[in-house]
Protein backbone atom coordinates (compact mmCIF):
# COMPACT_ATOMS: atom_id res chain seq x y z
CA UNK A 1 0.00 0.00 0.00
CA UNK A 2 1.16 3.50 -0.83
CA UNK A 3 -0.25 6.84 0.28
CA UNK A 4 -0.14 8.22 -3.34
CA UNK A 5 -0.36 6.01 -6.22
CA UNK A 6 1.15 6.69 -9.27
CA UNK A 7 -1.48 7.93 -11.87
CA UNK A 8 -1.54 6.26 -15.38
CA UNK A 9 -4.18 5.88 -17.88
CA UNK A 10 -4.13 2.06 -18.68
CA UNK A 11 -6.33 -1.52 -19.02
CA UNK A 12 -5.39 -2.61 -15.80
CA UNK A 13 -6.61 0.33 -13.57
CA UNK A 14 -8.66 0.34 -10.89
CA UNK A 15 -11.84 1.82 -13.30
CA UNK A 16 -11.94 -2.51 -13.86
CA UNK A 17 -13.81 -2.82 -10.34
CA UNK A 18 -15.56 0.08 -11.09
CA UNK A 19 -17.03 -1.26 -14.01
CA UNK A 20 -18.52 -4.36 -12.27
CA UNK A 21 -20.67 -2.07 -10.31
CA UNK A 22 -21.59 0.16 -12.79
CA UNK A 23 -22.83 -2.32 -15.19
CA UNK A 24 -24.50 -4.41 -12.81
CA UNK A 25 -26.25 -0.94 -11.30
CA UNK A 26 -27.16 0.15 -15.21
CA UNK A 27 -27.95 -3.65 -16.48
CA UNK A 28 -30.31 -4.24 -13.13
CA UNK A 29 -31.58 -0.31 -13.54
CA UNK A 30 -32.28 -0.43 -17.09
CA UNK A 31 -34.43 -3.90 -16.37
CA UNK A 32 -36.19 -3.61 -13.55
CA UNK A 33 -39.75 -1.92 -13.94
CA UNK A 34 -39.56 1.81 -13.69
CA UNK A 35 -41.63 2.44 -10.60
CA UNK A 36 -39.02 0.46 -8.76
CA UNK A 37 -35.92 2.62 -10.18
CA UNK A 38 -37.90 6.17 -8.89
CA UNK A 39 -38.25 4.26 -5.31
CA UNK A 40 -34.67 3.79 -5.49
CA UNK A 41 -34.00 7.67 -6.42
CA UNK A 42 -36.47 9.43 -4.83
CA UNK A 43 -34.91 12.13 -3.08
CA UNK A 44 -38.30 13.94 -2.04
CA UNK A 45 -38.31 14.93 2.06
CA UNK A 46 -34.96 15.94 2.54
CA UNK A 47 -33.90 19.25 3.87
CA UNK A 48 -31.33 21.43 2.21
CA UNK A 49 -28.12 20.02 4.51
CA UNK A 50 -29.12 16.40 3.56
CA UNK A 51 -28.99 17.40 0.27
CA UNK A 52 -25.42 19.78 0.53
CA UNK A 53 -24.01 16.98 3.06
CA UNK A 54 -24.95 13.87 0.03
CA UNK A 55 -23.78 16.24 -2.80
CA UNK A 56 -20.26 16.84 -0.69
CA UNK A 57 -20.00 12.73 -0.20
CA UNK A 58 -20.59 12.52 -4.06
CA UNK A 59 -17.76 15.08 -5.22
CA UNK A 60 -15.68 13.03 -2.28
CA UNK A 61 -16.79 10.00 -4.25
CA UNK A 62 -15.92 11.28 -7.50
CA UNK A 63 -12.61 12.28 -6.83
CA UNK A 64 -12.00 8.43 -5.47
CA UNK A 65 -13.60 7.51 -8.53
CA UNK A 66 -10.92 9.72 -10.50
CA UNK A 67 -7.95 8.07 -8.54
CA UNK A 68 -9.45 4.39 -9.32
CA UNK A 69 -9.86 4.79 -12.84
CA UNK A 70 -5.71 6.37 -13.14
CA UNK A 71 -4.64 3.97 -11.11
CA UNK A 72 -3.32 0.58 -12.11
CA UNK A 73 -4.25 -2.44 -9.81
CA UNK A 74 -1.34 -4.18 -7.41
CA UNK A 75 -1.71 -7.52 -9.94
CA UNK A 76 0.24 -10.06 -7.93
CA UNK A 77 0.92 -8.44 -4.55
CA UNK A 78 -1.49 -9.41 -1.29
CA UNK A 79 -3.62 -6.70 -1.51
CA UNK A 80 -4.84 -7.12 -5.01
CA UNK A 81 -5.98 -10.39 -3.97
CA UNK A 82 -7.79 -9.17 -0.74
CA UNK A 83 -9.28 -6.06 -2.92
CA UNK A 84 -11.01 -8.82 -5.05
CA UNK A 85 -12.15 -10.95 -2.23
CA UNK A 86 -14.03 -7.63 -0.53
CA UNK A 87 -15.19 -6.85 -4.40
CA UNK A 88 -16.74 -9.83 -5.11
CA UNK A 89 -17.91 -10.42 -1.91
CA UNK A 90 -19.93 -7.07 -2.28
CA UNK A 91 -20.86 -7.43 -6.10
CA UNK A 92 -22.57 -10.61 -5.01
CA UNK A 93 -24.06 -9.31 -2.16
CA UNK A 94 -25.12 -6.19 -4.26
CA UNK A 95 -27.26 -8.08 -6.54
CA UNK A 96 -28.84 -9.91 -4.03
CA UNK A 97 -29.84 -6.52 -2.60
CA UNK A 98 -31.00 -4.71 -5.87
CA UNK A 99 -33.65 -8.29 -6.58
CA UNK A 100 -34.67 -7.78 -2.69
CA UNK A 101 -35.59 -4.61 -3.09
CA UNK A 102 -37.19 -5.24 -6.99
CA UNK A 103 -39.47 -7.70 -5.19
CA UNK A 104 -40.34 -5.67 -2.79
CA UNK A 105 -43.83 -4.27 -3.60
CA UNK A 106 -44.24 -0.20 -3.79
CA UNK A 107 -46.03 0.89 -0.79
CA UNK A 108 -44.45 -1.37 1.68
CA UNK A 109 -41.10 -0.82 3.04
CA UNK A 110 -38.24 -3.15 2.00
CA UNK A 111 -37.74 -5.78 4.91
CA UNK A 112 -37.10 -9.17 3.08
CA UNK A 113 -33.73 -10.80 1.93
CA UNK A 114 -31.05 -9.21 2.95
CA UNK A 115 -32.56 -6.30 4.16
CA UNK A 116 -33.26 -8.24 7.50
CA UNK A 117 -29.90 -7.81 8.64
CA UNK A 118 -29.37 -4.04 6.67
CA UNK A 119 -31.36 -1.38 6.68
CA UNK A 120 -28.90 0.03 4.33
CA UNK A 121 -27.31 -3.05 2.14
CA UNK A 122 -27.08 -1.21 -1.23
CA UNK A 123 -24.88 1.62 -0.33
CA UNK A 124 -22.93 -0.87 1.75
CA UNK A 125 -22.19 -3.39 -0.34
CA UNK A 126 -21.59 -0.86 -2.94
CA UNK A 127 -18.88 0.43 -0.75
CA UNK A 128 -17.56 -2.56 -0.07
CA UNK A 129 -16.90 -3.23 -4.09
CA UNK A 130 -14.84 0.24 -3.79
CA UNK A 131 -13.12 -0.98 -0.92
CA UNK A 132 -12.09 -3.84 -2.38
CA UNK A 133 -10.95 -1.62 -5.34
CA UNK A 134 -9.34 0.60 -3.49
CA UNK A 135 -7.37 -2.46 -1.76
CA UNK A 136 -6.90 -3.77 -5.27
CA UNK A 137 -4.87 -0.26 -6.26
CA UNK A 138 -2.87 -0.35 -3.24
CA UNK A 139 -4.16 3.51 -2.40
CA UNK A 140 -4.08 4.96 1.11
CA UNK A 141 -5.26 8.08 -0.18
CA UNK A 142 -7.85 6.72 -2.19
CA UNK A 143 -9.27 4.41 0.53
CA UNK A 144 -9.26 8.39 2.91
CA UNK A 145 -11.47 9.57 0.33
CA UNK A 146 -13.59 7.25 0.41
CA UNK A 147 -14.35 7.15 3.93
CA UNK A 148 -14.86 10.63 3.58
CA UNK A 149 -17.46 10.38 1.00
CA UNK A 150 -19.28 7.51 2.99
CA UNK A 151 -19.27 9.30 6.12
CA UNK A 152 -20.88 12.48 4.21
CA UNK A 153 -23.57 10.13 2.65
CA UNK A 154 -24.51 8.88 6.01
CA UNK A 155 -26.01 12.28 6.41
CA UNK A 156 -27.97 10.89 2.77
CA UNK A 157 -29.19 7.54 4.34
CA UNK A 158 -30.64 9.34 7.76
CA UNK A 159 -32.36 11.10 4.99
CA UNK A 160 -33.89 8.17 4.03
CA UNK A 161 -35.01 6.69 6.87
CA UNK A 162 -36.85 10.07 7.88
CA UNK A 163 -38.93 9.79 5.37
CA UNK A 164 -39.62 6.01 5.90
CA UNK A 165 -40.63 6.67 8.96
CA UNK A 166 -43.22 9.03 7.66
CA UNK A 167 -44.04 7.11 5.03
CA UNK A 168 -44.27 3.78 7.05
CA UNK A 169 -44.89 4.99 10.31
CA UNK A 170 -44.48 2.34 13.19
CA UNK A 171 -43.36 -0.55 10.76
CA UNK A 172 -40.80 0.87 9.75
CA UNK A 173 -39.80 2.19 13.29
CA UNK A 174 -40.40 -1.47 14.44
CA UNK A 175 -38.00 -2.63 11.70
CA UNK A 176 -35.33 -0.18 12.91
CA UNK A 177 -35.20 -1.31 16.28
CA UNK A 178 -34.43 -4.95 15.10
CA UNK A 179 -32.38 -4.59 12.32
CA UNK A 180 -28.85 -2.71 12.25
CA UNK A 181 -28.05 0.49 9.60
CA UNK A 182 -24.46 -1.23 8.64
CA UNK A 183 -25.04 -4.68 8.91
CA UNK A 184 -23.36 -5.98 12.37
CA UNK A 185 -23.26 -2.52 13.88
CA UNK A 186 -24.94 1.11 14.02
Amino acid sequence: MEFSPDLQIGWLNGWLGLLALAATEGVLFWVFPKPVVARLFDRSGWSPKQRAFTIAGKLCALACLALLILTPLKIGQPVFYIGMIFLTAGWIGLVKALFDFKNTPLDEPVTRGIYKISRHPQITLASLMLLGTCLAIGSWLALAILLIARLLNHFGILAEEEVCLKQYGNTYRAYMNKTARYFIFF
